[in-house]
C-alpha cells in the first residue's frame, strides 16, 4: 500500500489507523511517501509507526518536493523494486476508504484487471459530501475526456488506483507531468497500451482536509493531454508519453478516393498492362491491385515481415534495403517503377531513382507519391514555433526528408526524369474523421476540399503524386539501347515469393 502524503499531519494517522486488520495482515508493506511536507507529516508518521509497533509500516520523506506526479512516479519505482505483484495507491488526507481497499486488489490478483479505479460517480458522490460544483466539474471533464479518448469510464479523476507492477512497467509513466493531470495521463497510457481498465464503487467523503488543486488549470491540462492522445491515436501528433513497442514500419494501405494510393491505382486501370517496379511495396495491396488489373509487379521491401505479407498475396518481393541492395539482381527490365510514401524514408532518394531507372526501358514512367512539408497546416504549426512529428503523416518520425512541390520536382529532374503530369492530394479527411466522412455532408466537403487543393496545390496538398518519363540521355552507363517490348512481353512472370539480397549490409 503506497499512502502519497503532503502536510497530511492531522490525518495521517486516521488514515492508517482505518486499515482494516485483515487488510493489514494480507498487505506485503505499507510505505508513506511524505513529499517535503512544511506540518511534521514524516515525524507523525514515524511516531505512529512506533507508538502501534506496525512493522509493515515504513515513513520516507522527500528531501524536496516532487509534486503529487513526482512523488507517485518515486512510489512506483520502489514498488517495482521491491518485487511487488500490486501497488494501491492511497492519500494521506483520508478522503478515499482504506476499508475498501481489496475490493480494488481482488481483480488485479485475480487476473482480471491491470489498473482498478475506484469511482465515486457510482456511488453517490453527493450524498458523500462532493461538493455540486466539483460533481459537475468531474461529470463533465469526465464526459468530454471520453468523448475525446473514445473510452467509458465514470470517473477519470479519482485518486484511490491499484495497479499490477507488471503492468506499470509496461508504460513510460515517468516521462508524465509532475503535477496532478498525471492521474489522466497514466489511465491514458493503459488504454493505448491495450491494458485493462476496471473500476469500482467506493464510498465519497470530504472532511477538512485541503485541496491544493488549483482546478481551472487542472481541467485544462487534462483535456490538453486527452487531445494530445486523440491526435497521437490519429497519427497526427507523436507524443512520447503514448509509445509502446516498436511497430512494424510498413505503412497502412489507404486507397479512398483522391488519395495518393487511389490516384496511382486508377492511373494503372486506364494503362495497358505492364511491368511493374514498386519500391517499398510494404504489404503488397497495392502491387496485389495492380495484378488484378493485369499488370506483372516486382517489390521491393525492407520489412520482412511486410515482405512476407505480400509473397502471400502473390507478389514477387527482394526483401532488402533500396539505398544498399543492387538492383541489377531482378535481372529483368521494367516498364514503370513506382516509389508511393518511400522518398522521404531515403537518406540519398537521388541515387536510389538513379539506379532504379537503369532496370526501366528507354520509353519508361516513374511515379512518386511524396509528402508536402509546405502544407497549410504545417505552416500554421511553425508560425506557432513547433515542428510536430508524428506517428505517421507528412511530419512522421521517419521521415528523414522534406519535400515541397519545387524541391520535389528538382529531384525527379536531376534524377534524369521529365515531369509529364503532378497531381495534389488533400488532407486525409477520412482517416482523420472516418465517421464524418461517411455521410453525404462529409463526402460533399471531402470533395470540395479535393477541387480546392488541385488549385491552391502547393498550399492546400498533403502528397503530390508525380509522373514523369524517362530520359535516355541521362543514362550513366553507356548508350541506352532500346529494349524489344515483345521480348519483355514474353518473357515468364517471377514467381510469388521473398527473396533475400546477399548484398544487404
Amino acid at each position: 500500500m503506497f499512502i502519497v502524503s503532503f502536510n497530511a499531519a492531522r490525518h495521517l494517522c486516521d488514515t492508517i489507523a482505518r486499515i482494516p486488520p485483515e487488510v493489514y495482515q494480507r498487505v506485503e508493506e505499507i510505505f508513506v511517501f511524505d513529499d517535503c511536507s512544511q506540518d511534521n507529516t514524516f515525524y507523525t508518521g514515524v511516531g505512529f509507526k512506533t507508538a502501534r509497533g506496525l512493522e509493515k509500516l515504513r515513513v520516507y520523506a522527500n528531501t524536496r518536493n516532487l509534486r503529487y506526479g513526482g512523488n507517485q512516479k518515486r512510489g512506483y519505482l520502489y514498488a517495482i523494486e521491491r518485487g511487488f505483484d500490486v501497488v494501491v495507491l492511497l492519500h494521506g488526507d483520508g478522503q478515499y476508504a482504506p476499508e475498501v481497499m481489496w475490493q480494488l486488489v481482488e481483480p488485479l490478483l485475480a487476473g482480471e484487471a491491470d489498473m482498478v479505479i475506484g469511482t465515486r460517480m457510482r456511488s453517490g458522490a453527493l450524498r458523500g459530501g462532493m461538493p455540486l460544483y466539483k460533481f459537475v466539474g468531474n461529470r463533465g471533464l469526465t464526459w468530454l475526456q471520453n468523448r475525446l479518448a473514445g473510452m467509458d469510464v465514470s470517473e477519470f479523476h479519482s485518486g484511490y488506483r491499484a495497479y499490477r507492477c507488471d503492468a506499470l512497467q509496461k508504460v513510460p509513466f515517468l516521462v508524465n507531468s509532475d503535477e496532478w493531470h498525471f492521474d489522466t495521463q497514466i489511465i491514458l497510457q493503459f488504454c493505448y497500451a491495450g491494458l485493462r481498465i476496471r473500476e469500482t464503487p467506493i464510498p465519497t467523503f470530504y472532511g477538512s482536509e485541503i485541496c491544493h488543486v488549483n482546478g481551472l488549470s487542472y481541467a485544462w491540462n487534462c483535456l490538453r493531454t486527452t487531445l494530445g492522445y486523440r491526435l497521437h491515436r490519429m497519427g497526427l501528433l507523436y507524443d512520447s508519453k503514448f509509445r509502446r513497442a516498436p511497430e512494424s514500419p510498413a505503412y497502412e494501405y489507404r486507397a479512398y478516393p483522391h488519395s495518393g494510393q487511389f490516384v496511382i491505382r486508377e492511373y494503372f486501370r486506364r494503362r495497358p498492362p505492364a511491368r511493374v517496379l514498386e519500391l517499398g511495396c510494404a504489404d503488397g495491396r497495392l502491387a496485389s491491385e495492380l495484378i488484378s488489373a493485369g499488370h506483372t509487379v516486382v517489390g521491393i521491401e525492407s520489412d520482412a515481415r511486410a515482405a512476407a505479407q505480400a509473397a502471400a498475396r502473390g507478389v514477387s518481393v527482394l526483401c532488402a534495403d533500396p539505398e544498399v541492395c543492387d538492383f541489377q539482381e531482378l535481372k529483368q527490365e521494367f516498364d514503370v517503377l513506382v516509389a508511393a510514401d518511400v522518398l522521404e524514408h531515403l537518406r540519398h532518394p537521388e541515387a536510389v531513382l538513379a539506379q532504379a531507372a537503369r532496370l526501366l526501358r528507354a520509353d519508361g514512367e516513374v511515379i512518386l507519391a511524396v509528402p508536402n512539408v509546405a502544407n497549410v497546416l504545417i505552416r500554421l504549426a511553425l508560425l506557432l514555433g513547433r515542428f510536430p512529428y508524428g506517428r505517421r503523416g507528412i511530419l512522421d518520425r521517419t521521415h528523414v526528408q522534406f519535400f515541397t512541390l519545387r524541391s520535389a520536382l528538382e529531384l525527379v529532374r536531376q534524377s534524369g526524369w521529365r515531369v509529364r503530369s503532378v497531381t495534389p492530394t488533400p488532407l486525409p479527411v477520412p482517416l482523420v474523421f472516418p465517421r464524418f466522412s461517411r455521410t453525404w455532408v462529409g463526402r460533399g466537403s471531402f470533395a470540395l476540399l479535393a477541387l480546392l487543393t488541385r488549385g491552391f496545390r502547393k498550399l492546400l496538398g498533403y502528397q503530390f503524386v508525380i509522373v514523369a518519363d524517362k530520359v535516355a540521355y541521362r543514362e550513366e552507363r553507356g548508350t541506352v539501347v532500346p529494349l524489344d517490348a515483345g521480348a519483355i512481353a514474353s518473357r515468364p512472370a517471377p514467381e510469388a515469393g521473398v527473396s533475400h539480397s546477399p548484398t544487404l549490409r
